[in-house]
């Protein structure tokens, strides 16, 4: 009987430019998470072809998402960082729970909806069995949290979904061959699970984990928008983040002296829940400083600190960008070493689920 250890795993879509919701919902929080987890950074390049088969530049996408990575202060040699497609394991394990998974889990997924539309019918395959991926993704490296945005909570749902019933499943196999673990208990005071995979912890916490349009306070902001002015991309120089800054859609009220004073302001409240975040400050404090001041005052004050916590990652990047010898050598140390983990994780597997192997 061992112990699991605990680790961190989550990853980004080489799709378009990075943009400031990537970097405040995720990418700062993968820095952070580096000074407590053991963690692994993917580039999922699996998981970018679901959606748009053909690609121009797919190598090149993938290369500018692990620049921003680096740039942002991810360390790749203290914690792993690679592209998915190296570590074909993903693949491997993603089919075994593609058997583990129903049909109606993934009938139910928000997101394929979305992605969909009305024509679920000429969807891709892969769309749909998007999320058994994404579990594969996670629990190959028996990861025991994730970083996700409040979009994400439903496929990390369902990744604990199909650990609970491969370990139910397979329970006997498991214990037979030994490799039964204690997983980290669901609650403080809860006893220890027991299986081969983890029951995955979502890791969901602070300001601006879900950054909005710059023109539509109602809406993610996201790569796919039609109007660059809807984002703040890691790539923009000074002079665009301060142009986007100015032109972000708001009301003409002035900012309230309270969190209270924000519900029913979409856009207010997301140039303020923007502004605490890049300051790393709460919210309160932030309307407490601007309470009362109109936008034409705010605005400014917002864009010298996008301006002053972007500017040295978009340097850096180019930077490393301009490398991508470099950028390939770091891919391929990660890949090597995830790959350790994943074939280890691989061999348990098959053997549970009686694959003849060796």
């Amino acid at each position: 009987m061992s112990a699991i250890t605990p680790r961190v795993f989550s990853g980004v879509q080489p799709t378009g430019n990075l943009h400031l919701g990537n970097y405040l919902g995720a990418i700062r929080r993968f820095v952070t998470l580096q000074e407590s987890h053991d963690c692994l950074y993917c580039v999922v390049d699996l998981h970018s072809i679901t959606a748009q088969l053909v690609h121009e530049d797919l190598a090149g996408q993938t290369r500018s998402i692990t620049a921003a990575f680096l740039a942002a202060g991810i360390d790749p040699k203290r914690h792993i960082v690679f592209n998915q497609s190296r570590v074909s394991g993903h693949a491997e394990l993603a089919w075994v729970f593609n058997c583990v998974a129903r049909i109606g889990w993934m009938n139910r997924m928000t997101q394929f909806k979305e992605k969909a539309g009305k024509d679920r019918e000429n969807a891709s395959l892969g769309l749909l069995a998007y999320p058994s991926l994404m579990a594969a993704d996670i629990l190959l490296y028996r990861a025991t949290h994730v970083p996700v945005g409040d979009d994400q909570k439903q496929h990390l749902e369902l990744t604990r979904d199909i650990a609970v019933k491969f370990n139910n499943d397979f329970a006997a196999r498991i214990e037979a061959l030994g490799l039964t673990t204690d997983l980290p208990a669901e609650a403080p005071d809860a006893a220890p699970a027991r299986g081969y995979f983890p029951v995955t912890q979502p890791l969901i916490e602070g300001a601006a984990t879900r950054v909005m349009s710059l023109k539509d306070g109602s809406k993610k902001m996201s790569k796919s928008d039609p109007s660059d002015l809807s984002r703040i991309n890691l790539t923009d120089d000074a002079e665009a983040i301060s142009r986007k800054v100015r032109k972000a859609k708001t009301d003409p009220d002035a900012l309230p002296s309270e969190a209270e004073g924000l519900k029913g302001r979409p856009e207010a409240d997301n140039l303020v829940s923007i502004y605490a975040a890049l300051a790393g400050r709460p919210v309160a404090e932030i309307l407490a400083e601007f309470g009362g001041q109109q936008f034409s005052a705010f605005k400014p004050a917002l864009a010298d600190l996008a301006v002053h916590v972007l500017s040295p990652i978009t340097e850096e990047m180019r930077r490393l960008e301009a490398d991508p010898g470099h950028i390939d050598a770091v891919l391929k140390d990660g890949g090597e070493r995830a790959g350790a983990i994943a074939e280890a994780t691989m061999r348990d597997v098959k053997s549970i689920v009686g694959f003849l192997h060796g």
